[in-house]
């Protein structure tokens, strides 16, 4: 086996990254993702049916997020990473053949489950793996590749859908992205997983989660780590449905909405690259580094510039490394036998304050238009930096009880 200088053996290490960045790649490789709503105007849905289908999306998210987490501690992590893949290909496949409102429900169902049943199981995995190799301190630098690698993806099915579908159609596109899917669940089953029966545990999925909640009611550090998640997460993830109409308002034409949009997944990818450079930083860095991102979020959405979506650009990437810093704080405070089913639910909690920025981004765009909605949506990450900076840490909580 070679090892490292540090003693860490590479070639175990390697195999997992390059798989998990094969994988990462070709999940969020779809080249329906830019075109399905055009699939389903053309299809003749309302933009009320189009909504309620989005809604059913999430709704599925929400419902699944937690026995998934659970059922992937209970069972096998690697079985959910190939599984999820397959439903949502199944769900691309009705939309492809027998497009109709019914057919996009049903599909969007499949897709919300199958990604639900890798939420949770990735991180659990990865996390797990490089421990037993002895490089667990590479986590955020991992996971933080992984998420670029996914970024990658997202951009380059967006310069690929628009010519593909000009070639075939929508049945082109709907096959290359169920093509797509096949070959992330082929790369999942490539995915190493050395956990022991014993590790899984024999008591069931349900039993895993109630344990699973009792370690989050019981343990301070890990209930804050788990909040930490969705208050990082979740508003910068829905703000980003809502960046082609903000980068409309700059005056800029349509045709070059998409080139400035490829500029903020540029700044959240180079957040992700960044990560690892973080991972020591404490919680007064962590603040820091939200509370500098809300400020060019702040400003360069309020902007209405051109150079204000720069500042944007720089703020997901800010807010990108920030996500991937909440997931390693929480996977060093959780334990192994519950990781998926904990990480699970703050997978959870993030999809249920996703669903509480869309309401109030409706309010606030709507009233005060998208610049001033988006520099509103800075305030929760001042907030959050607040209460880094005045929660005690552990040691000083220990010392304070005693």
């Amino acid at each position: 086996m070679t090892l490292s200088p540090a003693g860490v053996p590479t070639a175990g290490v390697r195999r997992l990254t390059r798989t998990l960045y094969g994988y990462a790649f070709l999940e969020d490789f779809v080249l329906l993702y830019p075109v399905y709503a055009l699939l389903f105007s053309d299809t003749g849905l309302s933009v009320r049916q189009i909504s309620s289908l989005f809604v059913l999306w999430s709704l599925t998210g929400v419902l699944l997020e937690a026995p998934s987490g659970a059922w992937a501690d209970a069972v096998s992590r690697r079985l959910l990473l190939w599984l999820g893949p397959l439903l949502t290909a199944a769900g691309f496949t009705l939309w492809t053949l027998l497009p109709s409102y019914g057919a996009f429900a049903l599909g969007f169902v499949l897709w919300g489950a199958g990604g639900a049943l890798a939420s949770g199981a990735r991180e659990a995995l990865v996390y797990d793996e490089l421990e037993r190799l002895g490089a667990a301190d590479r986590y955020a630098h991992v996971m933080g590749r992984a998420r670029a690698a996914g970024l990658v993806a997202v951009m380059a099915a967006m310069g690929l859908a628009g010519p593909v579908l000009a070639w075939g159609g929508h049945t082109a596109v709907g096959a290359a992205s169920v093509l797509a899917c096949l070959l992330t669940a082929a790369t999942a089953t490539r995915l190493p997983e050395h956990r022991t029966a014993e590790a899984a545990g024999h008591d069931g999925w349900t039993a895993t989660l109630k344990a699973g909640l009792a370690e989050a009611r019981a343990d301070r550090s890990v209930r804050g780590a788990l909040l930490l998640v969705p208050a990082v997460t979740a508003v910068w993830g829905a703000l980003d449905e809502y960046t082609p109409l903000l980068v409309r308002d700059t005056g800029v034409s349509d045709t070059l909405v998409p080139h400035l949009l490829l500029l903020i997944w540029a700044g959240a990818m180079a957040g992700g690259l960044l990560a690892g450079t973080g991972e020591r930083l404490r919680a007064k860095g962590l603040a820091a580094l939200l509370a500098g991102a809300a400020l060019a979020l702040a400003v360069g959405a309020g902007a209405g510039t051109l150079a204000g979506i720069a500042l944007v650009a720089l703020a997901f990437g800010g807010f990108q490394a920030a996500s991937v810093l909440a997931d390693v704080r929480l996977q060093r405070r959780i334990d192994d036998a519950r990781r998926a089913t904990l990480t699970s639910l703050a997978g959870l909690g993030t999809d249920l304050a996703t669903v509480a920025v869309y309401g109030g981004y409706a309010v606030l765009g709507t009233a005060a238009g998208h610049g001033t909605a988006f520099a509103w949506f800075a305030v929760p990450y001042l907030v959050t930096a607040l209460l880094l900076v005045a929660r005690p840490s552990p040691a000083r909580a220990r010392a304070a009880r005693e």
